[in-house]
């Protein structure tokens, strides 16, 4: 869509993270990892996806310390549901991460055109609409289905974006993973941190837009505001950056629809006024980021990875 950001071959990739020195246990860990990767890319992403989403249906909800605080953020949420939905739906959400976790090996697979496209791109015309008057943007979803595929669609889209991500706890795997982003998405990656804000700058002054995973706990740098009811230490560097530089903030939805198949909604832009009041400003649109994404975990809540404390040990109202 633009003509004048950089060559994005001439990003170099950032590094594995350098805070986190290659043990013994991650280098049994990439071993398993690869021998996996290898095992998935033989049978086809159908199969593979089937196949690894049915095996943490049975194994994930043993794994008890994920499971039950999944559980207990499901009844924190939805206090009237009943044992069994709750375990249904725990049940289906590592059935989601498996899917996920095998489609890693492929994602050069999935389009949003060609014979056979597994990425159905909706209201496309939006972003493009917001495009003629803005050359940057903010775009804001959630780990919901598989999460890499928004980024995969904006791509696909021609439009110039870099990505936040938070790094993985093992370098090696880490590392495997941003090579896998930058071939099928940017090479324009910012760990998440203080040291990610000097490059967000530098993105956004070689006119790239930004995309943010705005969902996740934040303690160090993170601001308390509602959250599907209760209080939760929540991001804000999308809302400052949006208020700072008057940029739109475009919020994308992501929904599986049958196996390896997506769907990818583009929303118009976050209806919002600043008030001059940059501290009130971020606060106020960071909660309607955040009023975006219940929206969509209310709607499809086996598709959100709700095995994460979001909202810490202890939530109040």
């Amino acid at each position: 869509m633009s003509d004048t950001a950089p060559d994005p071959s001439q990003y170099p990739l950032p590094g594995r993270r350098s805070n986190r020195p290659v043990k013994l246990s991650h280098r049994f860990e990439f071993v398993v990892f690869s021998a996996l990767m290898g095992f998935f890319r033989l049978l086809g992403i159908d199969r593979a996806s089937a196949l690894c989403g049915k095996a943490m249906r049975f194994v994930g909800p043993i794994i008890r310390t994920l499971s039950r605080r999944g559980e207990d953020n499901l009844r924190m949420i939805f206090p009237d549901w009943p044992d069994e939905k709750i375990r249904a739906t725990i049940a289906d959400v590592w059935e989601n991460l498996g899917r996920t976790a095998a489609e890693y090996a492929h994602l050069d697979k999935l389009h949003i055109d060609g014979d056979n496209p597994r990425i159905i791109c909706a209201d496309a015309e939006k972003v493009a609409k917001v495009y003629k008057t803005h050359s940057r943007m903010v775009f804001v979803t959630g780990h919901f289905a598989n999460w890499e595929v928004t980024g995969i669609t904006a791509h696909q889209m021609d439009v110039p974006f870099g990505v936040v991500y938070r790094a993985l706890n093992n370098p090696l795997i880490d590392e495997v993973i941003i090579n896998k982003r930058a071939e099928v998405m940017t090479r324009r990656q910012i760990p998440k941190g203080m040291d990610g804000a000097r490059p967000m700058i530098d993105l956004l002054k070689d006119n790239y837009s930004i995309a943010f995973l705005a969902d996740q706990k934040l303690n160090t740098g993170g601001i308390p505001v509602p959250f599907m009811g209760h209080s939760a230490m929540t991001a804000p560097a999308a809302a400052r950056l949006a208020v700072r530089f008057n940029l739109p903030v475009i919020p994308i939805s992501n929904e599986r629809l049958n196996g390896a198949y997506f769907k990818v909604t583009n929303h118009n832009p976050i209806a919002f006024e600043p008030t001059g009041d940059l501290h009130a400003d971020v606060e106020a649109l960071t909660i309607k980021i955040n009023e975006f994404l219940e929206r969509d975990i209310r709607a499809r809540p086996e598709q959100w990875l709700w095995l994460h404390r979001r909202w810490g040990k202890r939530a109040k109202g």
